[in-house]
């Protein structure tokens, strides 16, 4: 679902810093990719990466990136709900429901993610690749994933307290 970066309060955050360099007849020419994330912290999330010569650059334009690729996270109350598995590439991230006041327990760019969809109790464990891009780009499948009882009930035909039992 697309969502319009500008109606809403965006905050990024950088997750990874890349530096490549490229051998060439004079010697070496370095370049820097940017992973970065940006979410309002209240259920819209998104990822981009950036690549230019200079840091604050590939910064720049991996927030524009990012804001092109935004998503909305359903959430119940603080929390997602229920369990998700998200894989991007060799990166698997399961994504688990928490009781209030547990708080995000989650690794670094899973953390990121997360934090900045505006989830504040949930549980994620990191089961593939431990690369940066690959697990973001994981959390956002498994967020993407996710479904309320109302739209599953809504999918069906039915009712909330059909569904639930």
């Amino acid at each position: 679902m697309r969502v319009d970066p500008s109606k809403l309060n965006l905050k990024e955050k950088v997750v990874f810093i890349n530096r490549v360099a490229k051998v060439v007849k004079g010697g070496r020419n370095f370049r820097f990719s940017a992973l970065v994330v940006v979410g309002d912290e209240n259920g819209h999330v998104g990822t981009g990466i950036g690549k230019a010569t200079e840091v604050p650059e590939a910064i720049r334009k991996a927030i524009e990136d990012a804001k092109k690729n935004l998503i909305k996270v359903e959430m119940v109350e603080t929390t997602v709900p229920h369990d998700s598995i998200g894989e991007y590439g060799a990166g698997r991230v399961l994504i688990m429901p928490a009781v209030e006041g547990t708080g995000v327990i989650a690794g670094g760019p899973v953390r990121a993610v997360l934090e900045l969809a505006g989830l504040k109790d949930v549980r994620a464990k990191s089961l593939g690749s431990n690369n940066p891009r690959n697990m973001v780009n994981a959390t956002l499948n498994g967020l993407s994933n996710m479904k309320t009882v109302e739209q599953i009930a809504k999918l069906r035909g039915k009712t909330v307290e059909e569904i639930l039992g």
